[in-house]
């Protein structure tokens, strides 16, 4: 990434990280400024949730906060990637603020990671979005680039 407003605005992000996150929270890395992994806990009693946690990565491009950190979650053996209604399997995230039109610059790191802590808080369905599997087997498309449609702002 080139060097510029957002690798100073990462690194204050980074700086006000290190003094603490908000509970269920946590930076796992953060080595530069590309890209960082974070995990999140639910800590409501939801038993779809209940003692686990989820590793979440963000990409950062050269024109971040202008422009949305792409953030998805990885699957690893002790990382599941949650089922949610507006979390497909392959770790994409249907989520309006990450993408163009939903984003604001003054969001950051944390508000995202809260924010997705809290549509995880809310769910009460133990299913994949609609057309999950074809999603997945012919998105070729970065998740910041996909034109989702927003239908179900409850879940």
């Amino acid at each position: 990434m080139a060097l510029g407003f957002a690798t100073k605005r990462l690194g204050k992000e980074l700086q006000k990280i290190h003094g603490g996150l908000p509970p269920g929270i946590d930076l796992v890395s953060a080595s530069d400024f590309d890209e960082w992994l974070l995990d999140i806990r639910v800590l409501d009693k939801n038993p779809l949730y209940q003692d686990r946690v989820f590793r979440l990565k963000f990409k950062f491009s050269s024109s971040y906060p202008i422009e949305p950190p792409e953030v998805v979650f990885v699957q690893l053996p002790d990382r599941p990637i949650p089922i949610h209604p507006h979390i497909y399997s392959n770790g994409i995230i249907c989520l309006d603020l990450l993408g163009q039109k939903g984003w604001s610059p003054v969001q950051n790191v944390e508000s995202v990671c809260m924010s997705i802590q809290s549509m995880l808080t809310g769910n009460s369905k133990n299913e994949r979005p609609p057309g999950d599997e074809e999603f997945v087997r012919g998105n070729r498309l970065r998740p910041r680039d996909i034109d989702f449609y927003y239908h179900d702002n409850s879940v």
